[in-house]
């Protein structure tokens, strides 16, 4: 067993809705029903997908709800967005059965948040949880087994059922089952997208382009879909925890690069498998963007789940094409990385500390990542 980043019990209070956020199999139903087995609550445990369920939250009936409450400490609905209404239902529940604690997850943050933002506001705990960690894997692994892992965890990523995998092909296998089977599930169903090719392509050209400034001008171009369209479709694909966007950094000077922004995949076995490359990394041109990526997504991790005092992070980038891929604000302190699968010396750093003085710069390589992650 994996230990994962929360432990529920610190997040689970009487009288509010503990919601759990994130992708499709990166292990929110484990998690809460290892919490489950463990505790000595007396739950009830459901799932959204159940007709029977679906009708009971749409009825908003408070004596049914009551009755199908009573007798329970904790009640447990999995994959909640599957009902509407429910962020109504949950809060009669929460608000007329005192004592009651309530677990929900989604895998749609859009659709959910919007079913129960505004009825449990001040009611509802939120956690994202996405797939395992560095730090989480750490728990597991020694840092020696950790970096023999390395080249895996940059090509197949770290969804739990693929680092599990005993095999290559398995691994492989898994990553394809979640691409083409979970990864657009959400967005098609739920958005009523009428072009699902259209998003297949959009992945495609987000993943050959990590590291690289986005224009939504030329996406649009190339997609043959008005620029609307695209800006719409990013968004759905960040709300459902594909992709993630990145701001460029500016302090206002006419040099420096704003008008795009960069995209992730929060998985590096997504990406690889959106565009079905799974080469090893001596057989492959792309290793640097592998390197970004897995850093970006690995650090956004355990920004979230540290839980540390709200951190900004942008890239810089100005029109001569020097660039710092990483920077940090908290507490208006700045902190610049520069990401190398190599150890080698920087190129770009002159350029950003020229203009900004008072920051702490750092290359992080294959040598010394581990620092930067856990």
């Amino acid at each position: 067993m994996i230990k994962r980043a929360y432990n529920l019990s610190e997040h689970l209070k009487e009288g509010k809705v503990l919601v759990i956020y994130g992708a499709r199999r990166v292990g929110k139903t484990t998690i809460v029903r290892n919490y489950l087995e463990q505790s000595n609550l007396k739950f009830k445990a459901d799932v959204g997908d159940d007709m029977r369920i679906r009708r009971l939250f749409e009825s908003l009936d408070l004596k049914l709800l009551k009755e199908y409450a009573e007798g329970y400490e904790l009640i447990f609905i999995d994959e909640a967005q599957q009902i509407p209404k429910v962020g109504n239902s949950l809060k009669l529940l929460i608000d007329n059965i005192p004592g009651l604690k309530i677990i929900a997850t989604g895998s749609s943050s859009f659709e959910l948040s919007g079913m129960i933002g505004e009825p449990l506001t001040g009611r509802k705990n939120t956690l994202l949880l996405f797939s395992f960690s560095h730090s989480e894997l750490s728990n597991y692994f020694s840092k020696y087994d950790l970096r023999q892992q390395i080249e895996d965890f940059l090509i197949y990523g770290c969804y739990p059922e693929v680092v599990l995998s005993k095999s290559r092909q398995e691994k492989i296998s898994c990553i394809e089952e979640l691409v083409n089977s979970y990864l657009l599930k959400d967005i098609l169903t739920l958005d009523k997208i009428k072009s699902p090719v259209t998003l297949s392509n959009l992945l495609k050209l987000l993943a050959f382009q990590i590291g690289s400034p986005v224009s939504l001008n030329e996406l649009s171009t190339k997609l043959h879909i008005d620029i609307k369209t695209v800006g719409r479709y990013l968004d759905l694909l960040e709300k459902s925890f594909v992709i993630k966007k990145i701001n460029g950094y500016s302090n206002n000077l006419r040099d420096e690069v704003t008008s795009k922004c960069k995209y992730y995949f929060l998985d590096n076995g997504i990406r690889n498998g959106v565009i079905s490359l799974f080469n090893k990394i001596e057989d492959r041109n792309d290793i640097g963007q592998l390197w970004e990526n897995f850093m970006v997504s690995e650090r956004i991790k355990k920004i979230t789940y540290d839980e540390l005092l709200p951190v900004q992070y942008h890239f810089w980038r100005n029109y001569s094409g020097k660039e710092t891929d990483w920077i940090e604000i908290i507490d208006g302190k700045m902190t610049a990385y520069e990401f190398k699968w190599k150890a080698e010396k920087s190129r770009q750093k002159q350029a950003f500390t020229k203009i900004y003085t008072d920051v702490n710069y750092h290359v992080v390589n294959s040598e010394n990542y581990l620092d930067f992650l856990l």
